[in-house]
């Protein structure tokens, strides 16, 4: 769920309370279980609904201020870390480009691996749609990485 919602555009700050966001309405929502989809299905629909939400706040900031900065320890970073960081934090970028709709369906099916079937469930759409969401979301990802290729950052 974690990195369901870290893909679905849930800041790192935020992506603890989420998770926990989803477990919340699980909990409440688990008697309503139909049946209809399989549970990862039901699941990942959360996940969709729970990111929006935090998404739609996200310029809402909840600060704890503290006496001291905490210490900068960090280890040195292998060439191999250090680039796959950048890809991702690249991968987060152009995502955000996405609109809701093409990024959940992105996400769950390139990211999480889920079955068309379950995506177009978990996004509450025609499968057809989820189809052409995730191939308009797709050109657009090709399209952003051969534009940072070329040295245009996305």
């Amino acid at each position: 769920m974690w990195r369901a919602l870290r893909h679905l555009g849930v800041s790192e700050a935020n992506v603890e309370d989420a998770s926990q966001d989803v477990f919340v309405v699980v909990f409440r929502r688990l008697t309503d279980f139909r049946g209809d989809s399989s549970i990862k299905t039901w699941l990942y629909g959360i996940c969709v609904r729970v990111a929006s939400e935090y998404r739609r706040r996200a310029h809402i900031v909840h600060e704890v201020p503290a006496a001291e900065p905490p210490a900068l320890a960090e280890p040195a970073q292998q060439d191999e870390q250090l680039e796959k960081r950048q890809s991702l934090e690249r991968l987060a970028r152009i995502l955000d480009q996405l609109d809701d709709e093409k990024r959940a369906v992105f996400v769950l099916y390139e990211l999480e691996e889920l079955t068309m079937t379950e995506v177009a469930k978990a996004v509450d759409c025609p499968l057809q749609t989820a189809y052409s969401r995730l191939h308009a979301a797709r050109r657009f990802v090709l399209e952003a990485a051969a534009r940072f290729e070329e040295g245009k950052a996305p």
